[in-house]
């Protein structure tokens, strides 16, 4: 079964793939994106792998019998591709070269691009989850991105966010988001020429922080060979403060916002380019949890201060440039 049946209350798609149940945990001794596998090439540095238990398809199968004149449901269409950053099972994105880094940007942009072709897709979602505590069952290094036939409820409210804000203001929120952050400067944690790094004033999780352009770019597509460059080292020193903060590697869920994709209506001028961390940890040894508040009904609670904690990541990112120098 794959399919999408319609949530009334919510106005969403839900994706409902049982086939997904079937994925395997990964066996000890044997990874199907090494080399040597027999599923991806012997020689690779970073590698599109298509998903073998994909919750959307380019040719899905019939939805089942199951709606009706209340209930609605559609087609699971779209994409649904693996990332493989490196071919060395324990590798971590710290781990690589910045050359190797900004072959994977490489590669997340002709994506984007290809995806995006197609008619039917609406938005094209990169995102990595890591760790065990966020259900990965492959270790090897990994993102995804998937391909929806429509535009899913957080980016849709985003959108109307943004459009709201503009149209009041002849603005970009994102921007005025942006010089926001960079006037209390106390939750920034590191910047480059094109990129900011910041725990938001709102952030739901203690160490959640976004990835912002300073230039009001919508995509990958839209970057500049410098700003390609520049999102590899932010995406890298990104991840290697997570690793430092407690040294080990640090759960995470990656998502990366971007403009939706073949709309009648253009976000040209309100949408803006940026990366959302949500990280599960509120310490070394202790996860915070989504409960009856954030789940129920997505009143989030954040039991730190974004201030203090912008402090440890600020700490961490140095400690982490000082140990890559010495590398």
């Amino acid at each position: 079964m794959a399919e999408l049946r319609w949530h009334p209350l919510t106005k969403d798609w839900v994706m409902v793939a049982s086939n997904r149940q079937n994925r395997p945990q990964m066996p000890k001794d044997w990874c199907p994106f090494c080399p040597g596998s027999g599923k991806v090439p012997e020689h690779y540095d970073v590698h599109k792998y298509d998903n073998d238990f994909p919750a959307l398809s380019q040719n899905p199968p019939v939805p089942d019998d199951v709606a009706t004149d209340f209930y609605k449901t559609k087609e699971a269409y779209g994409k649904c591709e693996v990332i493989l950053y490196s071919p060395n099972h324990t590798a971590t994105i710290p781990d690589l070269t910045l050359p190797h880094v900004r072959k994977l940007v490489d590669l997340w942009t002709e994506r984007f691009v290809e995806i995006s072709k197609d008619e039917k897709i609406k938005y094209v979602f990169i995102f990595e989850n890591r760790g065990d505590v966020v259900g990965v069952t492959m270790p090897h290094p990994h993102g995804q991105i998937y391909g929806y036939s429509y535009v899913p409820k957080k980016i849709e409210l985003e959108l109307d966010s943004a459009r709201e804000y503009y149209d009041e203001n002849k603005k970009c929120i994102f921007c005025e988001m942006l010089k926001e952050e960079q006037c209390a400067a106390s939750r920034i944690i590191f910047e480059n020429d094109y990129f900011t790094v910041f725990l938001p004033f709102f952030t739901e999780y203690p160490y959640g922080m976004y990835i912002m352009s300073k230039n009001h770019k919508q995509n990958l597509a839209q970057f500049t060979e410098e700003e390609k460059d520049a999102f590899a080292a932010v995406i890298r020193e990104t991840v290697g403060t997570f690793d430092t903060l407690f040294d080990k590697p640090f759960p995470y869920m990656m998502c990366m916002h971007q403009g939706p994709v073949n709309q009648e209506e253009s976000s040209d001028d309100f949408y803006h380019f940026h990366v959302e961390f949500f990280p599960p940890m509120r310490s070394a040894d202790k996860q915070k949890f989504n409960a009856s508040s954030e789940t129920g009904v997505w009143a989030h609670c954040n039991p730190t201060a974004p201030e203090e904690k912008a402090i440890e990541l600020r700490n961490a990112h140095e400690r982490f440039l000082a140990k890559d120098q010495e590398a």
